[in-house]
């Protein structure tokens, strides 16, 4: 596949802040604001520096993952100074297009806002719209901690209990998520389109609306075309059932990760026992009836409903570990080694499990058994989205 317009990558993306959290920087800033154990209640609305520092430490402490709206932009810029960090590419659209560039397929991404640095690292066989009408910079604050990561400080004593990632944003442009007037004429080229981004709006007459402008825009897919839903962290919780409820007979497959999951039940899923997992996804399925619910997660993947998705779950599981393993700058070599590694041994079990309960209806694909010093914990999900989703464009164009 050469062309870029088949593959169609939206909503929005950014340029991200990429930090690692470490003990001393942290416990300098529990002491200047004053931060004791009885504060560590994830605040509400993220307005400065202390209560960024306060939701920061109180997800540590459960090994947890999360993305927030934050009130004050200064505020991120300062905390993001405390700490050597790079500058990334983010957005679910926008890493996926890039793990997808390595794997040979080009995209087009549907951008709301664009800069130097953006163009600068954004892949040369990836295309783009913009529906921002000049250079914006709105970065992201990207928190990475690792398994083990020790706090202390007063009265506060915390240890990670696992790794993982926290995102932290004040975004005009992505809260905005104006789509382009040839939206629609570049649909009618696509054979995969990608929807994700909606999560960082605020205002629900803006959602609405824009809501309505994409199922329009939708009406010019080809009718073998497949679309894709990636759900997320809504700054605005009750946005999700507004989305879902205007798009659902739009979609195709809808994804989405184990915070999501739990989130919409309202409760903790064991994920390797097959009984609640196949409790819990005849739950979300009445409440998201599309014709393939993916769900991703650190021990496996799997896809429910209709179509043989087993290839596109297997690239993604497999790109999404060796990001895991070596980060950004990762191999093709280092691609293959990891995809002869054993898969997790609990992993493979359940799957089994699964698949004896549910029988045909769901294909799992167990994750790998990874002991990693210093994995990446960003950008996890959107690989495994390029994974799939790379798949699902092959196939297409076969």
């Amino acid at each position: 596949m050469t062309d870029a317009s088949r593959v169609l990558l939206g909503l929005g993306g950014c340029v991200d802040y990429e930090l690692k959290l470490t003990p001393f920087p942290l416990a300098r800033l529990i002491s200047e604001h004053g931060i004791v154990a009885a504060d560590l209640t994830s605040p509400a609305v993220v307005t400065n520096e202390r209560d960024l520092v306060v939701s920061i430490l109180s997800y540590v402490a459960r090994g947890a993952g999360g993305e927030h709206f934050v009130a004050s932009a200064p505020a991120l810029s300062a905390f993001a100074n405390r700490f050597p960090h790079r500058e990334t590419l983010g957005g679910t659209s926008v890493r996926a297009g890039i793990l997808m560039s390595r794997l040979g397929v080009p995209s087009t991404l549907h951008l709301v806002t664009v800069n130097d640095t953006f163009r600068r690292l954004l892949p040369a066989d990836t295309d783009y719209i913009n529906s921002g009408v000049e250079d914006t910079f709105f970065p992201h604050l990207i928190v990475q901690y690792d398994k083990g990561l020790r706090i202390r400080s007063g009265d506060l004593d915390i240890e990670a209990p696992s790794p993982n990632r926290l995102i932290y944003v004040n975004d005009p442009a992505n809260g905005d998520m104006l789509l382009t007037d040839d939206l629609g004429d570049r649909l009618a080229q696509a054979e995969v389109f990608l929807i994700s981004g909606f999560n960082a709006m605020r205002s629900e007459q803006e959602l609405d609306a824009r809501l309505a402008q994409l199922r329009d825009h939708m009406r010019q897919l080809p009718s073998g075309a497949v679309t894709y839903f990636e759900d997320a962290a809504y700054h605005e919780p009750a946005f999700s059932r507004r989305v879902r409820s205007a798009l659902l007979d739009e979609i195709d497959v809808y994804g989405l990760n184990e915070d999501e999951l739990q989130s919409y039940l309202g409760r903790p899923v064991d994920l390797l026992d097959a009984a609640e997992v196949a409790k819990a996804l005849t739950e979300v399925r009445e409440l998201i009836p599309v014709p393939t619910l993916v769900l991703h997660t650190k021990y496996w993947a799997l896809a429910l409903g209709a179509g043989d998705h087993a290839a596109a779950l297997d690239t993604g599981t497999v790109m999404a570990a060796t990001r895991y393993s070596h980060g950004d700058d990762f191999t093709d070599e280092d691609a293959e080694r990891l995809r002869r590694q054993p898969r997790r041994p609990e992993s493979v079990a359940f799957a089994a499990a699964l698949r004896s309960r549910m029988g045909e209806t769901v294909v799992c694909v167990p994750g790998f058994a990874l002991d990693v010093e210093n994995p990446t914990t960003v950008g996890l999900g959107d690989t495994f989205v390029g994974g799939f989703l790379t798949e699902l464009a092959l196939e297409r164009h076969r």
